[in-house]
């Protein structure tokens, strides 16, 4: 097979379902001249370039190897690390089906070399263990492990070694990122070939650690496949955000309105407009209820602010390039006219917050429409449960779009963007520090906002997302994630909003956190 695996933290575009897998690593050797064994292979030289280059210091490693062929690949890694002079144990778990061929060739090779060497479940481990490699179960688990195997799994994630998960950790569902029971809670994970789903969203990204892909010498292959899923990081940044002509005014910039905050919730609105603004809307006018109008001049002159009546979102309406309507808005007879004259305009808009409860409500399709809902409002307009919607993200983002149109975001850890006519998006970028009040009124303004300067729908969303949660990282770069504000990314909106200047935060192309 043509090609050396390259080891990269630079994660590709490219993700597959994975059902798909199997057939996409079939078509891959069939077009390569190679064989299922020769990936096992160079995925074993791939974990081992990965072990020199972040865990040099090992001296000692566990490897527990399960009966599929991600057991084959640590049989393979097991041989070049004791051919290495590496002490090396292996935990071979039970065989309760019949070992694939590829996996039993690369058994025999490390049986050759070390001759009952394996130890069963049931042994006690040495205790002078440097790394534990997870490769028990690899993308086809698709039920709870069974209770050896969990006991095993147990015992990996109280050891103090770290752990490097082989393709994905131990337990989690590589489609959805839920986890089937006990999962491995891995330091690092060394994926092959493309993204698995279940690694970008869900709980995937709090089991895999620092994620790394090889892609076992085929990636000159990859593009001309289409991949059904797209991985967003920064680094896609610059195809949607180009620099501006010198000829470009506030009016090429678009006009939006950004309707909502009831009274005693102009926070929610401000976030929104502001975030606008810092995202490169020309003007921004923002209708509210009549007691927020000085304190939003007051802390951003910037905006222009109106009572919301109606005779002034009609005029608003009118006079805007984009609507965006919910953030602080609730639900009373004020909220429900606002959005019956707004649900009349053809023009692009987004709706959160309020917005989305209140279409929970009195459903209706539209593609005009970029609706940003978190779990929990996405589970009322689908009728469903949070639990459910979280149970298969990528599932959830899809019925969205087929009963409400448009384009669907599904706020949370591996933010979903899905539109129905393109592929399915996961961004892998934000963190933890997230997690407080107010970060979905700015992704609110950021989507409009580039909505305003022309981007397609699905563009602008996908766009945003990827802004909204790059700004987020470098204020935990700065900063640390406990205590992070709404208002903290919206000051660095201005640095993941402008990809092509010259500045050191945007162009650091690491991984900021993996969680």
């Amino acid at each position: 097979m043509r090609g050396i695996s390259a080891v990269s933290e630079q994660l590709p575009n490219h993700c597959w379902p994975v059902d798909k897998i199997a057939e996409l690593e079939q078509t891959l050797c069939r077009t390569n001249d190679g064989s299922p064994y020769q990936l096992m292979w160079q995925a074993g030289e791939a974990l081992q370039r990965l072990i020199w280059t972040v865990y040099a210091q090992t001296r000692h490693c566990l490897i527990l190897c399960g009966t599929g062929n991600n057991g084959g690949d640590g049989f393979v890694l097991a041989y070049l690390l004791h051919q290495a002079g590496v002490s090396v144990t292996v935990v071979e778990a039970r065989l309760r089906n019949e070992r694939p061929a590829e996996a039993s060739r690369a058994k025999a090779l490390w049986d050759d070399v070390a001759p009952h060497a394996a130890l069963s479940p049931d042994d006690p481990w040495p205790t002078n263990i440097d790394l534990i490699i997870d490769a028990l179960y690899g993308i086809g688990l698709r039920q709870p492990p069974g209770t050896e195997s969990q006991r095993l799994m147990d015992l990996v994630n109280r050891h103090p070694a770290p752990v490097l998960a082989v393709d994905i950790p131990s337990g989690l569902n590589a489609q959805t990122g839920q986890p089937l029971g006990t999962v491995i809670q891995a330091t690092s994970t060394l994926t092959f070939i493309t993204l698995k789903p279940g690694l970008l969203t869900g709980k995937g990204r709090a089991y895999s650690g620092k994620l790394w892909v090889a892609d076992l010498g085929l990636s000159h292959l990859l593009p001309h496949l289409s991949p059904p899923i797209e991985c967003l990081t920064a680094q896609n940044l610059p195809q949607w955000l180009p620099q501006r002509q010198a000829s470009a005014h506030k009016g090429d910039m678009g006009k939006v309105v950004v309707i909502g905050g009831a009274e005693g919730t102009a926070g929610a609105i401000r976030l929104s407009g502001e975030a606008a603004l810092r995202s490169g809307a020309g003007l921004v006018r923002i209708l509210t209820h009549r007691s927020n109008i000085w304190p939003l001049l007051a802390a951003r002159p910037e905006l222009m602010v109106a009572e919301l009546t109606t005779e002034s979102l009609e005029e608003a309406i009118d006079w805007a390039d984009v609507i965006a309507i919910g953030p602080g808005m609730g639900q009373s007879d004020w909220a429900k006219n606002a959005l019956k004259h707004v649900k009349l305009s053809k023009k692009p808009m987004v709706w959160d917050a309020d917005a989305l409860n209140l279409l929970a409500i009195e459903p209706d399709k539209r593609q005009n429409r970029v609706l940003t809902p978190h779990p929990g409002e996405a589970a009322r307009l689908l009728g469903i449960s949070v639990a459910e919607v979280e149970a298969d993200r990528l599932t959830a983002a899809d019925q969205l779009v087929d009963r409400f149109g448009g384009v669907a975001i599904l706020k949370g850890s591996g933010t979903i963007i899905a539109e129905g006519s393109v592929s399915t998006s996961i961004a892998y970028v934000g963190n933890p520090g997230m997690a407080s009040g107010g970060m979905g009124d700015v992704l609110t303004g950021v989507v409009t906002a580039f909505l305003g300067q022309g981007l397609e729908q699905v563009e602008a969303a996908r766009a945003a997302v990827v802004a909204h949660g790059h700004a987020a990282d470098l204020v935990a770069k700065d900063r640390g994630m406990r205590g992070m504000l709404a208002l903290d990314v919206i000051e660095k909106l201005k640095i993941s909003v402008n990809p092509l200047q010259d500045n050191d935060e945007y162009h650091d192309k690491k991984n900021l956190y993996s969680y």
